[in-house]
């Protein structure tokens, strides 16, 4: 987007902006006069009384009045000019409102500036997943909505929303948002089977000397290998692992990475394990051993698990015991004495055999072509396109624009049952291509100049062989 020549002035692109938040449930103030009992939580929260009973009040009669038309499918969301609100009722009665501002473009004219709305760039459906991720992550740490009812009655609830919204809301980075956001995918490492049996030993190894473990995760990397947890309960945990728990530990790691392990030396193995979350140091007799809890199945059993995260060089396993067993500095050690020797053992194990299939793999060169991939059946995702994620930040390297396209590919692709490919021409040099195939979506970019259709879809096709051979029987 170039400012026009001339004396336009400068241009200023203003991102998406996080305006208000509120969780609030119709059931707790049905009376005329006490609708403030309704809300649970507001952000921000210097906003006068009555705006926030009027801003509730309005998203109640929009859910309302849309009921009337599609009674099993409420509002998902409602664009204005300036911006753009997402509803979510994650249990019954209880909704959850995001207002996202609408990304801005500032000009000035004759010295004042001008703001022009940007309707249609925030894509619906990645700014209602983030709005569902961010009951996903509540309720990994705290529970349903309704359990902190029955626990604490209305002010348990407020509280433990207004802990945990506070801190998580700073998070939300609005700009940054995209497909990924959409999907809330999970990366895998890649083994060979030799190495994968080696850990699932491991495990097993593990859980029974440490009987106390309900479930286990294994990761490498940042990436997934073994999980014993549900799917969509190991999703959100994958989600705070990867970008809050593991990079706030990255800095003092990068320290002492290249120590060499003394493994000949028996009886005294060198490791380099320690704990993620919990006691921070084991020799001193007044450590506290205390773990975040979480709560999984909360469906149908809901249990409350101390989290464990235990690391040892690039691999980090996560241990979750029963809440209601306290785990003890005694049960610390021999935890960091039995896991860290052998983990630190693993770790390399895997680091060479991983050195070594890349090797033989040969060098990728830099390709013409950026993906994405996702598998619906198994949560696995794939993207060529996001550098590291930060704790603030994953960055794509694509331009915005092209970004977008693919979100709407995948808008598309949602409402419709069948296989499909679309194929869009974007910027002068790039071409976007989707392709759906029965669970799965691939997305890829490719950059190049003067090429049509036909050779595109010969280049997708290329790319498919290599990459993803068996995956795609479209053809």
């Amino acid at each position: 987007r170039m400012a026009a020549a001339g004396g336009a002035g400068q241009e200023k692109q203003l991102a998406p902006t996080l305006l208000s938040f509120f969780i609030y449930n119709p059931k707790l103030g049905p009376k005329e006069g006490e609708e403030e009992k309704k809300i649970l939580f507001y952000h921000p929260n210097e906003v006068e009384k009555n705006e926030k009973i009027r801003n509730v009040g309005l998203c109640e009669a929009i859910v309302q009045f849309t009921r009337t038309f599609s009674p099993t499918k409420p509002a998902k969301s409602l664009h204005t000019q300036k911006n753009r609100q997402f509803f979510h009722e994650p249990e019954e009665n209880f909704w959850m409102v995001m207002v996202v501002r609408n990304p801005i473009i500032e000009k000035h004219k004759d010295g004042k500036p001008v703001y022009e709305y940007q309707e249609e760039e925030l894509l619906d459906k990645v700014y209602s997943s983030v709005l569902q991720q961010c009951y996903s992550m509540y309720k990994l740490f705290n529970g349903t909505f309704m359990k902190a009812m029955e626990d604490g009655g209305v002010k348990g609830l407020k509280e433990r929303l207004e802990k945990f919204f506070h801190r998580y809301l700073q998070t939300l980075h609005l700009q940054s948002c995209d497909l990924l956001d959409v999907f809330c995918g999970i990366s895998f490492f890649p083994l060979d089977k030799m190495t994968y049996l080696k850990i699932q030993s491991f495990i097993n190894r593990m859980e029974e000397s440490l009987n106390i473990v309900k479930y286990t995760a294994f990761l490498y990397n940042d990436q997934l290998i073994w999980s014993g947890l549900e799917q969509d309960d190991m999703r959100i945990l994958y989600k705070y692992l990867t970008t809050s728990l593991f990079p706030r530990h990255m800095e003092p790691e990068l320290a002492g990475r290249d120590s060499p392990i003394r493994a000949e030396m028996p009886g005294n193995l060198q490791h380099y394990g320690r704990f993620l979350t919990g006691p921070l140091n084991l020799n001193d007799p007044e450590t506290k051993c205390r773990f975040p809890k979480i709560f999984v199945n909360t469906d149908d059993t809901y249990e409350e698990l101390h989290l464990i995260v235990y690391k040892a060089m690039s691999a980090a396993v996560c241990f979750m015991i029963d809440a209601s067993i306290p785990p003890t500095l005694e049960f610390c050690r021999k935890l960091d004495s039995i896991v860290g020797p052998q983990l630190t053992v693993l770790a390399s194990d895997i680091c060479e055999q991983y050195n070594i299939n890349k090797r033989i793999s040969g060098a990728e060169k830099e390709p013409q072509f950026k993906f994405i991939y996702f598998n619906h059946m198994n949560l696995a995702e794939k993207s060529t396109i996001h550098m590291r994620k930060t704790p603030s930040v994953s960055l794509a390297s694509v331009h915005p624009d092209l970004m977008k396209i693919l979100g709407d590919i995948n808008s598309d692709f949602s409402r419709v049952d069948e296989d499909e490919e679309i194929i869009v021409k974007a910027m002068s040099d790039y071409w976007v291509v989707g392709k759906k195939s029965d669970q799965r979506e691939l997305y890829v970019i490719l950059n190049q100049k003067n090429v049509n259709l036909i050779e595109v879809n010969e280049e997708v096709k290329k790319l498919c062989a290599t990459q993803f051979n068996n995956i795609f029987f479209l053809d």
